[in-house]
């Protein structure tokens, strides 16, 4: 194993993200109590045992094997290592799974009656599997893999700019590209589909998407590249538009039309300005990480890979690109159904809790402060160890060989590294 490096980095970097994670889980419970209370009372009945299936399988499923895999490396037989390892990322797959169930359910809601102002569900296969259910699993999937490869190709970009030019940071880099130049593609595709499905269940989020109030007898509806949509004069200013490849895009047809803002009363029409600039920074961030895997593909092919200056530039700041286009996306998910908490049954106004401006104030306060604290801490760590880079196997296990690694043992080269300088 000499010279050969470890994931243990990796792995320090997963416990940092999971704990994160977990913490910021918790606090999240206490938003729907505190917060979304008329939600709760509302759909809870559904949206409740969601949320518990997903600790019930997910949550023990990962906390179960995750102790093996931070703290077992080079303690347990490498099969049962890999063992443990696949089973946490299975686990973190089924999380994903139940908490984009409850999502999308509240996105194109079906399998319930209504009794006495209450959600009562009827049919746990069709409220799970929704119309939009699987369309939003693979889009978020794919999104979190294309994240991690950013960052994990903008920190081999870094080191390999400092002239830190080891093995395992050339397979870092390697594996990032893979991963942009195959999957990206592939996000695009789902995305696409995505849209379709948004189309047709939510065909109000589609044109504010677009920034598209009205069509036109006879015309096909154009793509507004940009502009500025207007919400009170019911017009998107300054817009930049192709002819009919609107139509193309979301009907895959030159002649079909797609529903306008206009079609919508006032009070059921999303925000257009908000989510029209969300979905563009999200498309811009894919186009580029496209980009970034077909420059890859070409650097490899002529054996300059590890050696361009100016990719490696671009890999370092595509290093957040995942993580914008992702959150870009959320954001118009989330908003892209107002003024809606359960499309089409439950409003926003309804769902939330009816507390003062000042309780409302402190507790986001408190939120505020819990957040940036766990997550102020953690990415100190992450970055430390992105630092620091992979170490050598017979650096990070001689002295414990066949002994347990202890708790929080993950951030101890790096306080080691902080008292010797």
């Amino acid at each position: 194993m000499s010279g050969v490096h470890s994931t243990i980095s990796g792995l320090k970097i997963f416990a940092v993200n999971f704990g994160m994670g977990v913490v910021s889980g918790l606090v999240m419970s206490y938003q729907f109590g505190t917060n979304w209370s008329g939600f709760s009372q509302f759909a809870g009945s559904i949206t409740g045992p969601l949320l518990l299936y997903e600790v019930l399988t997910a949550f023990f499923l990962e906390a179960g094997f995750l102790g093996v895999m931070l703290f077992g490396w080079n303690k347990v037989p490498p099969a049962l290592h890999f063992f443990t390892t696949c089973m946490v990322a299975l686990g973190t797959l089924v999380s994903t799974f139940w908490i984009l169930a409850s999502n999308s359910w509240m996105q194109t809601p079906q399998g319930f009656i209504i009794e006495n102002g209450h959600l009562i569900p009827q049919d746990w296969l069709a409220i799970i599997f929704n119309p939009s259910f699987p369309y939003r699993l693979f889009h978020m999937a794919i999104a979190a893999f294309l994240s991690s490869a950013m960052f994990v190709g903008a920190s081999a970009a870094w080191h390999l700019l400092r002239g830190n030019d080891s093995p395992a940071i050339r397979k870092m880099l390697s594996m990032a590209m893979w991963m942009a130049l195959l999957v990206a593609p592939i996000q695009a595709v789902v995305g696409d589909m995505h849209g379709l499905n948004t189309l047709e269940h939510q065909p109000a989020k589609i044109a504010a998407i677009e920034g598209h109030w009205e069509n036109r007898p006879g015309e096909a509806t154009p793509l507004l590249l940009f502009g500025l949509p207007d919400m009170e004069q019911e017009r998107t200013r300054y817009g930049l538009e192709i002819p009919a490849l609107g139509s193309l895009i979301l009907t895959h047809s030159l002649h079909k039309q797609v529903p306008a803002l206009k079609d919508f009363p006032k009070e059921d029409r999303p925000y257009s300005p908000a989510v029209f600039w969300s979905f563009r920074i999200m498309v811009g961030m894919g186009v580029l990480m496209i980009a970034l895997g077909i420059c890859s593909a070409w650097l490899r092919y002529r054996r300059r890979l590890y050696h361009s200056r100016p990719f490696q530039w671009f890999a370092l700041c595509m290093g957040p690109a995942g993580l914008i286009a992702l959150v870009a996306g959320w954001v118009t998910t989330e908003m892209g159904r107002q003024p809606w908490v359960i499309y089409g049954l439950l409003r926003t106004r309804d769902a939330v809790s009816l507390h003062s401006t000042l309780q409302m104030a402190i507790s986001l306060l408190v939120f505020i402060v819990v957040y940036c604290a766990v997550f102020g801490v953690g990415y100190y760590y992450i970055f430390r160890l992105i630092k620091k880079g992979p170490q050598p196997v017979t650096e990070l296990t001689s002295q414990t060989a066949g002994t347990p690694a202890r708790p929080l043992s993950a951030a101890e080269p790096v306080r080691d590294e902080e008292n010797a300088s």
